[in-house]
């Protein structure tokens, strides 16, 4: 279990080196990958996988998908883009797409949260308490 625990810790160590002011340097992550597959040193390879896993967070925590009941206008795109920006401090992807089954309202998904405003899902509340 020790070469599990020094891979993550390196992992970590790695991912760390690989950001700017916060934000994940791809070129800066490539150069590390390189590297370390070219020495192989000891546990390489869980360091990888953990690497890989700390990436995959990383830029499904700047990804949202955003599902409202009617197509928003554009000065309400912006402002969901402005809000989740400021929620998570920096540039956030976001992908909008029309759900008529929410009824209303909108949910979002930014990496694995999920806030759901829907009337569909307030409906469904509602019912389960009767």
């Amino acid at each position: 279990m020790k070469g599990g625990k020094q891979s993550r810790r390196d992992a970590k160590q790695l991912f760390k080196s690989c950001q700017v002011d916060g934000q994940l340097d791809e070129d800066r992550a490539r150069q590390a990958v390189t590297l370390l597959i070219e020495r192989k040193p000891r546990g390489y390879f869980g360091t990888l996988q953990e690497l890989q896993r700390l990436v995959k967070l990383d830029v499904n925590s700047r990804s949202a998908s955003v599902e409202s009941a009617v197509d928003l206008t554009e000065g309400q795109k912006q402002s969901v883009r402005e809000s989740l920006g400021r929620m998570k401090g920096s540039d956030v992807a976001v992908e909008f797409t029309q759900n008529a089954e929410l009824i209303g309202g909108m949910r979002v998904k930014i990496g694995d949260d999920v806030f759901d405003g829907s009337v569909k899902t307030r409906l469904t509340r509602l019912g389960e308490k009767f």
